[in-house]
């Protein structure tokens, strides 16, 4: 008999009876040999005090509860766990990691993790196999085993009967442990049981019931009942009643399932529901049913009120009154308040605009939109627009809707600029913006830097137009949407449905004119220039406007005149909101609102211009240089929003403004540019001194002047924020020739002789007749040029002035008429000339030739290109120009080559007339003093007694010098004054003198001579305050000679004759004899005759000697 390899040895373990090369076994035996001894004893007290329990199957538990009482095989009730196992059994993580160890040296490492309860179930069941694998057998009998257990001879298995406890003991507790482990799943499973046992119990009850009605059913089938037909008629009726009631209920939930789609704005589904009522209350069976009247009526009307609504909704996003709408046109506003004219900063502007073209691209009209009921439909206002078309569309409202659009387009624009209209007139008080009739006044704010009339027309205009912009998006945006709908439904008149666009464009025209007109026109007067037979057939001319005015100006019944606190009217409006509240939900709200707006822009309502909107500022032909840009840059703009197609021709987007400009503009600024040049010309101050000259000029300049600058500098300004037509830049050449006529004029009346003393035709005093043509007038020019001389020719120029002047005065001896005796017209003369000297300087710097003039005043630019719009914010070299206003913007005035050559002309006659003035001055000033030398030494110089005191005419002639001198030192620069008209005079003074001394004086003695010496001394000094280097040496030792005698006259011609000098002498042949007559004329001329026969006699002697020395000069 083999030994049993679970018995115990002497220490309490189980002895190995195998080898121990067995893995396996070797394993299982060290897990068990920690707990055999307490696992054992208690195996057996609960072994023997088990209850009796409900025999089994035969065999028991595989074949193994055979052995004695089967019912010890019988799983005991689990209770609850001793300290110990609950302890063991919280541990199980740790004993499994116990087990892990034993097992990775017996199991493979792959195989699937288990608790401990069943690796010891395995074990004992693998030992079972191995050493009582014949318990396991069918066949085998309980009996028979235990029986041979009991038996203790040599063929019983007595000695293995406590082998066999001990495994059946380890059986007992993998099988507690197992319990342990799962007894949730157990105490689950038990339940779960019951619940199927439960409904296997309830599914043979129903079958059982089932097959009693089938049986029940069958027999009833089998006998005939002819009282079932009527049933079965009553039954149909009764449930197509029901159906009916049902559709009845589900029609009266309708309005308030149709009030909450709408109140959601949730319009495609609340067309859904209305269609779908629509549908069923329309049925034939629900036609005869009158209770339902009122509800098919309101349907019906619901149909129009929806309709009504999804127009009012298109129109309140289309026009900017949804609040969801300000971000639209306030990121324009922004964007061109920015950047004030033409182009605005990208970064904003291409922030308002890439939400359009993100809309236009992710456009999907290919099918029917969806509702996002998690998000509000009005954030996205595009996609607002798609969902109300397409509400329209499916109500089959759409072609309804676009004409409503065309209808109301132009009361909508209207409204946008009475709306813009207001809010500038409330952003400036009036006293910022005064109003004046005085177009001058204009003129000097326009040339301000601060300006706070330009700013609101600016702060007007960019506000519409930047409303206009975003309007023109919104029906950019429809027009894609209905075109993308008319397409995927296979619509046939597309053409009209996508029509808006190009109305809308109609209506910005009439819009931009209608601005453009009233802050250009004025209420006083027609347009005066211009053919009439060209403006014959024009939209632009005066006489429309003013019957638009005249009609504006009568009253009118206007609702906004009523008066909203009259009981009676409160009553009817109450009486309406009631109606429209029970029969249109959801559009009270709105239609008190719209009544309110309306009712407060009709208030504001003036007819201040031929709009109908109050002007903000008063109207001049200057605003054209703020209105223009904006107007351009927003013509500019819509070219991109335009939608592609032949209804809207890209290049003529401009085309309106050339009318304009041509029919309108133009013969405005020639009108007031008339109109300022001629008040400019006839005012009393317009030829003095401008008390501020100092801010302009150097030197005094004509008030007027300074006042026709300005306008000129205001106007080409303007002109050059416009195209440059030459036709713009004549009128501005046509006044400053103009100007220069006047100019001219008041320079003859200041040098004009009296009427009534005038002699031989001349009706200008000598020296500006002399001035203005002939020799004299080369040989002064020569004089005054700024290139100055050399001395020898300056000397020579002199000497030809002198001769030309005395030989005019012989011919033609001067009078006092022939001089500008008046010291203010000397003055007057020296303004002239400062200020055509400024004019031209300053106008000089307007000049501009430009590769975009050109002249719609020929007939070949007409029918040429058209005006190039978009080049009006660059330069010649194509930069952009960026104004934030108009103030940065240099005054040039825009010229051809044929225009330049003439603004060159009219620069030149300005230089000419201030030469021609200087050259004036200059021969005034030699004339005067001639004229009063000639009477100085008209007396006789025989004088019995010495002078005491200078001669009448020299001391006139000081005088007057002085005070020319100061006038000239006043108004004249100094170049001018010193180079000029002063320079030479003591040159010219001395000359004459001796001239003068030698053919006028006919007899002189020493008191003559004396008194001669005194003028020439008295007027030396007064000459060098007139010209520092004044001196008068010719004369002087004219005298000296004179004092000396006649043998000092003679030795001066022999000295000069030995020296082979001319120089020497200093003084011609006549001059020298008509000296030697003068030292004898006395005694010549005496009463003494011997005396005189002497004195005649040395004459001729000292003549002869003269001649002898000087005949070769």
């Amino acid at each position: 008999m083999s030994q049993n390899p679970y018995a115990l040895n002497g220490n309490g373990d189980y002895r190995n009876g195998y080898n121990d090369s067995d893995p396996y076994l070797a394993s299982r035996v060290g897990q068990l040999r920690d707990r055999s001894n307490e696992s054992s004893s208690r195996s057996r007290e609960r072994a023997e005090e088990a209850p009796p329990r409900r025999a089994g199957r035969p065999g028991g538990y595989g074949g193994y509860g055979g052995l004695g009482d089967t019912r010890a095989y019988q799983p005991s009730p689990v209770g609850r766990p001793a300290d110990l196992e609950r302890r063991r059994a919280n541990r199980r993580s740790a004993d499994r990691d116990g087990w892990d160890q034993s097992r990775s040296r017996s199991r493979p490492d792959g195989s699937p993790g288990f608790g401990d309860g069943t690796r010891q179930m395995e074990d004992v069941l693998g030992y079972i196999d191995r050493q009582w694998a014949f318990m396991t057998e069918r066949d085998c009998v309980p009996v028979q085993v235990a029986l041979k257990l009991l038996d203790t001879s040599s063929l019983g298995l007595a000695n293995q009967y406590g082998q066999f406890k001990d495994t059946n003991q380890q059986l007992h507790d993998a099988l507690k442990t197992i319990v342990n482990e799962h007894h949730q799943g157990f105490n689950s499973s038990i339940g779960t049981f019951h619940k199927i046992q439960s409904s296997i119990q309830a599914s043979q009850t129903r079958v059982r019931d089932l097959k009693d009605s089938l049986i029940q059913a069958r027999f009833n089938l089998s006998t005939t009942k002819p009282e079932l037909k009527g049933f079965a008629t009553t039954s149909q009726n009764y449930d197509d009643m029901l159906q009916v009631l049902s559709l009845i209920e589900e029609l009266q939930l309708v309005p308030e399932k149709l009030e909450g789609r709408i109140s959601e704005k949730r319009f495609i589904s609340a067309v859904e529901v209305l269609q779908d009522a629509l549908r069923l209350i329309r049925r034939s069976d629900m036609e005869n049913i009158g209770a339902l009247s009122d509800l098919r009526v309101y349907l019906s009307n619901q149909e129009h009120s929806l309709t009504d609504i999804l127009i009012e909704e298109l129109h309140s996003h289309l026009y900017l009154k949804s609040p969801y709408c300000e971000n639209r046109w306030k990121v324009h506003t922004q964007a061109q308040s920015k950047s004030g004219g033409s182009d605005a900063p990208t970064s904003i502007l291409d922030s308002g605009r890439r939400h359009l073209y993100e809309f236009l691209d992710g456009l999907d009209t290919s099918a029917q939109m969806t509702e996002d009921v998690n998000r509000n439909p009005e954030a996205d206002t595009f996609r607002y627009i798609e969902l109300v078309l397409e509400s329209l569309n499916k109500l089959g409202r759409l072609e309804t809707a676009m004409e409503s659009i065309e209808q109301r387009m132009p009361v909508e624009l209207f409204r946008i600029v009475e709306k813009s209209n207001n809010e500038v007139d409330q952003r400036y008080p009036s006293s910022l913006r005064g109003f004046s009739s005085n177009q001058q006044i204009a003129i000097e704010m326009f040339t301000g830097s601060a300006d706070a009339r330009s700013r609101v027309l600016r702060d007007l205009l960019w506000t519409i137009y930047a409303r206009f912009e975003a309007v023109a998006e919104g029906h950019r945006a429809v027009h894609d949407i209905v075109a993308g709908i008319a397409k995927r439904d296979g619509l046939r008149d597309s053409a009209s449905l996508t029509g808006s666009f190009r109305e809308l464009w109609k209506l910005y025209q009439n819009e931009i004119r209608s601005l453009l007109h009233d802050y250009l026109a004025t209420d006083g007067g027609g347009y005066g220039t211009g053919s009439g037979g060209e403006r014959g057939g024009s939209v632009f001319q005066r006489s429309q406007r003013d019957r638009q005015k005249a009609w504006l100006h009568e009253k009118m019944f206007r609702l906004a005149d009523l008066d909203n606190k009259a009981t009676e009217l409160a009553t009817e409006r109450e009486d309406l909101e009631a109606i429209l509240k029970s029969s249109v939900p959801g559009l009270v709200s709105d239609f008190r609102k719209q009544d309110g707006s309306s009712s407060a822009d009709n208030n504001n309502l003036q007819d201040g211009s031929a709009t109908g909107h109050k002007l903000l500022i008063d109207p001049t032909v200057f605003n054209m240089g703020i209105l223009l840009p904006p107007s351009l840059t927003f013509l500019d703009r819509l070219k991109e929003i335009v939608p592609p197609g032949p209804d809207i021709v890209m290049s003529t987007l401009t085309s309106f403004l050339d009318d304009f400009l041509v029919n309108v503009f133009q013969p405005q600024l020639d009108e007031t540019l008339m109109d300022l040049c001629a008040q400019i010309f006839v005012e009393l101050d317009a030829f003095q001194v401008d008390g501020q000259w100092e801010t302009h000029a150097q030197k005094p300049v004509f008030k007027g002047t300074i006042r026709f600058s300005n306008l000129i500098f205001a106007v080409c300004k303007m002109l050059s924020s416009l195209p440059h037509d030459q036709a713009f830049s004549q009128l501005i050449l046509t006044q400053m020739s103009t100007y220069f006529d006047k100019c001219r004029g008041w320079f003859k009346a200041l040098v004009s002789r009296p009427q009534s003393q005038s002699s031989g035709g001349r009706t200008l005093k000598t020296s500006a007749f002399l001035a203005e043509s002939g020799d004299l007038s080369d040989i002064v020019s020569a004089l005054c040029s700024d290139t100055s001389p050399d001395v020898p020719t300056f000397q020579q120029l002199l000497e030809k002035e002198v001769g030309q002047l005395v030989r005019l005065t012989q011919e033609r001896p001067l009078e006092d008429a022939d001089l500008v005796s008046d010291r203010k017209n000397i003055a007057a003369l020296c303004l002239l000339h400062t200020s055509m000297k400024w004019l031209a300087a300053r106008c000089k710097s307007l000049r501009y030739i430009s590769n975009r003039a050109i002249d719609s005043s020929r007939n070949a630019s007409r029918s040429g290109p058209k005006r190039r719009w978009i080049s009006l914010n660059s330069d010649n070299n194509g930069n952009n120009l960026n104004f934030s206003s108009l103030d940065e913007i240099t005054a040039h005035l825009p010229l051809n080559p044929d225009t330049a050559t003439q603004f060159d002309a009219v620069l030149n006659n300005y230089h000419w007339l201030a030469d021609l003035v200087l050259r004036t001055l200059h021969l005034e000033l030699r004339l005067h003093t001639l004229h009063h030398l000639v009477r100085a030494l008209a007396g006789t110089f025989a004088l019995p007694h010495p002078a005491a005191a200078p001669d009448q005419a020299i001391l006139t002639l000081t005088t007057d010098l002085t005070a020319a001198d100061e006038e000239l030192a006043t108004y004249l620069p100094p170049a001018a004054h010193r180079r000029a008209v002063t320079r030479g005079l003591g040159t010219f003074t001395d000359a004459v003198l001796v001239h003068r001394a030698t053919a006028s004086i006919a007899i002189m003695n020493s008191n003559g001579c004396g008194r001669l010496q005194l003028d020439v001394l008295v007027l030396q000094q007064h000459l060098k305050n007139v010209e520092p280097a004044a001196a008068l040496p010719r004369i002087a030792e004219w005298l000296d000679l004179f004092a000396k005698g006649a043998d000092a006259v003679v030795a001066r011609a022999r000295e000069a004759k030995e020296k082979g000098d001319e120089g020497v002498c200093g003084f011609t042949y006549e001059e020298m004899k008509a000296l030697v007559e003068l030292c004898y004329s006395e005694a010549v001329k005496g009463e003494k005759r011997d005396v005189a026969v002497g004195a005649k006699r040395g004459m001729d002697d000292h003549l002869l000697q003269l001649s002898e020395y000087m005949w070769h000069t």
